[in-house]
């Protein structure tokens, strides 16, 4: 039970991790005649790797609730305005992204259904 308990804690620590580093590094974009997000490119591959390795491990879909439970609590968190009126998330396109993406890939990744355990068709045959 104690074993369940601390890997509840760190699977929640470790979303909330990608999420901090998420929203730091969203904003980094390379200029090349147009302008490339790349850091909002690799946050969002990164939540997405998380998550579906954490739902590759088991048949529980658990951990990855959990860990994004964590990464969108810390993003809406670094949302809000700042006691000296500094936004870490701005209100631009990358922003927007950077909000809503995490909540659409945890909702795609925690509701697709497991092929492992699936049973073959039966074709009548039998």
């Amino acid at each position: 039970m104690l074993s369940r308990i601390v890997s509840a804690i760190l699977l929640v620590l470790a979303g909330a991790v990608f999420g901090a580093i998420g929203t730091i590094a969203h904003q980094y974009s390379v200029t090349w005649g147009i302008a490339i997000p790349l850091g909002l490119i690799g946050s969002l591959l990164a939540f997405t790797a998380l998550l579906v390795g954490l739902r590759l491990l088991g048949p529980s879909r658990l951990p990855a609730l959990l860990a994004a439970l964590g990464c969108i609590a810390v993003i809406l968190v670094f949302a809000q305005q700042s006691a000296g009126g500094s936004v870490l998330i701005q209100n631009d396109l990358a922003g927007q992204v950077w909000l809503v993406g995490p909540i659409l890939i945890a909702a795609v990744v925690i509701a697709w259904p497991d092929v492992k355990t699936r049973q073959p068709a039966r074709d009548g045959l039998s």
